[in-house]
């Protein structure tokens, strides 16, 4: 439903419900804890049990209550996939995060679609740059911008850009996180930040 009031980055994130999307970029994971956060509900993060970093709750903590977080790890990049779509089928959570080190294929992304679909939930696929499926509904990449005037009070600033849009055109933001807000905030890109 259109809304005269609503700003063109509202109507870009949250992304479209009930499908994937893919994020890319040193600041995905930022990306993915903002979005959980303004889903609400719950978030399944699957990844490959052989990664080495984790997830630190008490570094997620400012975006996503880390009570609303479910950590999963598969075996392989196929098992994070099967249980990713299995997870979007149920609709028991709001968002499935799985992390990908490998191409998501043509029939596999579209099987994370009609899944997502089926159980209106919204699944995002952190990938690699330079990676992605032509079945994602969008892909942004998202990366930290250096401000040096506000380094001291904010480092929170950062460019985040649609760079695949099926149902849009690819645009792109300056944002910043709001930790009283708990909301991703534009900011002006003439104005002092």
């Amino acid at each position: 439903m259109y809304n005269p009031r609503m700003t063109a980055f509202e109507s870009q994130f949250p992304p479209m419900a009930s499908r994937t999307h893919e994020v890319c970029g040193p600041s995905a994971m930022t990306f993915a804890v903002a979005l959980g956060a303004r889903l609400g509900g719950k978030v399944l993060w699957v990844r490959e049990a052989w990664r080495s970093e984790q997830i630190n709750p008490v570094g997620i903590a400012p975006y996503l209550d880390p009570q609303h977080l479910l950590l999963a790890q598969a075996q392989n990049h196929l098992d994070v996939l099967a249980s990713a779509e299995e997870a979007l089928r149920s609709g028991s959570v709001a968002l499935v995060v799985m992390e990908v080190t490998q191409p998501v294929g043509l029939t596999e992304g579209r099987r994370l679609q009609l899944a997502a679909q089926s159980g209106k939930t919204m699944g995002l696929c952190v990938l690699p740059e330079g990676m992605g499926s032509n079945a994602a509904q969008t892909r942004w990449h998202c990366a930290p911008i250096f401000d040096a005037a506000n380094a001291a009070e904010d480092s929170t600033l950062q460019r985040w850009k649609i760079i695949k849009n099926k149902s849009g055109t690819n645009k792109a933001w300056s944002v910043r996180w709001n930790a009283q807000t708990r909301r991703i905030n534009v900011v002006s890109e003439i104005a002092q930040r």
